[in-house]
């Protein structure tokens, strides 16, 4: 069975891709995701909170003023390039024991660094970049027009910047979610990937303070991903990577029927091993066996929301069939 795909425009083995996690910061690890059948990797996100993080850890203070006056910008700007350096340097190791694409991962707060780092990244040699764009709007004078307004520049910047493809990760902190993700494909992007697995928010309470809920996904949290590609893998100019929940065979066929041209894991990686990855293809080539597809543009799509589709069940939040004796 051929699972040969594009996505970014890149040729790709398998639409399996290993998400932007931990795992993707170590090139042995990366080069053991090749051998187990990966289509691509996409690598830790650099965060330029991180960097902020770095360079007040290196030079002890919290403000620029403190103890070193003038002189401070220029040591944060070292503490930053060696901070950044270690990360190229992985890169080009990637690029030099990989066959598959290296997708880079950015995620800024200041406009200027997502052009910095989106040049550099393009310099180390990175296939394409996605970017790490999931905003939660949290502050109240934020509005849904402050959300697409920061897209578009950043975008629209990029785009004229960086010659290799552009993705975007995005959360679902959208008040129009199918018209926001619509317009961003239009923009001249390659991909979007939904969704960015956010960190939940627990409380502890004895200690009676907030903390971290586990940052893992499960497999329950596929229904959601799986209905937005469905809806919208019809109505976008760009790919569709479908992340979050996947674990399974079952869930890789189950987001290519809907539409999606790449699937990423992590989750299940750190639970069950990267040789999950040879599983998950191996299962995904058994059933295009059973079903007698033997590419993946024949069933691509196959269940995808149709553009002028009003009663898809993909639309149907409420269960009136089942609970309200509607038949």
């Amino acid at each position: 069975m051929d699972t040969n795909t594009k996505y970014l425009g890149l040729d790709l083995k398998s639409p399996i891709i290993v998400g932007s996690c931990g795992l993707t910061a170590d090139v042995d690890k990366m080069v053991e995701m090749e051998k187990a059948g990966a289509g691509a990797v996409i690598l830790k996100s650099v965060f330029e909170e991180q960097i902020i993080y770095d360079i007040k850890r290196n030079t002890h203070v919290v403000a620029p003023t403190d103890n070193y006056g003038d002189s401070y910008e220029y040591i944060a700007a070292h503490v930053a390039d060696d901070s950044l350096s270690r990360h190229f340097q992985m890169i080009r190791d990637a690029k030099s024991r990989l066959s598959i694409p290296v997708i880079g991962s950015i995620n800024c707060f200041s406009y200027e660094n997502w052009l910095t780092y989106a040049i550099k990244f393009q310099e180390a040699g990175c296939d394409a970049l996605e970017l790490n764009m999931a905003i939660l709007p949290y502050e109240t004078s934020l509005s849904a027009d402050d959300v697409d307004r920061t897209f578009s520049q950043i975008i629209n910047t990029l785009r004229k910047s960086i010659s290799i493809p552009i993705s975007i990760k995005v959360g679902t902190y959208f008040t129009d979610m199918a018209k926001q993700m619509q317009q961003l494909s239009w923009m001249g992007i390659q991909g979007v990937t939904m969704f960015n697995k956010s960190v939940q928010v627990d409380i502890d309470i004895e200690k009676e303070c907030l903390q971290n809920a586990s940052y893992l996904s499960n497999p329950e949290e596929i229904y959601n991903t799986l209905r937005w590609v469905a809806i919208l893998s019809k109505k976008m100019r760009c790919d569709i990577s479908a992340s979050t929940g996947v674990y399974s065979a079952d869930d890789v066929v189950k987001m290519l029927l809907a539409g999606a041209t790449s699937v990423q894991v992590v989750s299940t990686l750190y639970k069950n091993g990267i040789q999950t990855i040879a599983e998950l293809n191996k299962g995904l080539q058994a059933w295009m066996e059973k079903k007698g597809y033997n590419s993946l543009s024949q069933f691509r799509g196959k269940l995808a929301v149709q553009p002028n589709d009003k009663a898809s069940v993909a639309m149907r939040t409420q269960f009136m069939k089942y609970f309200a004796e509607i038949v």
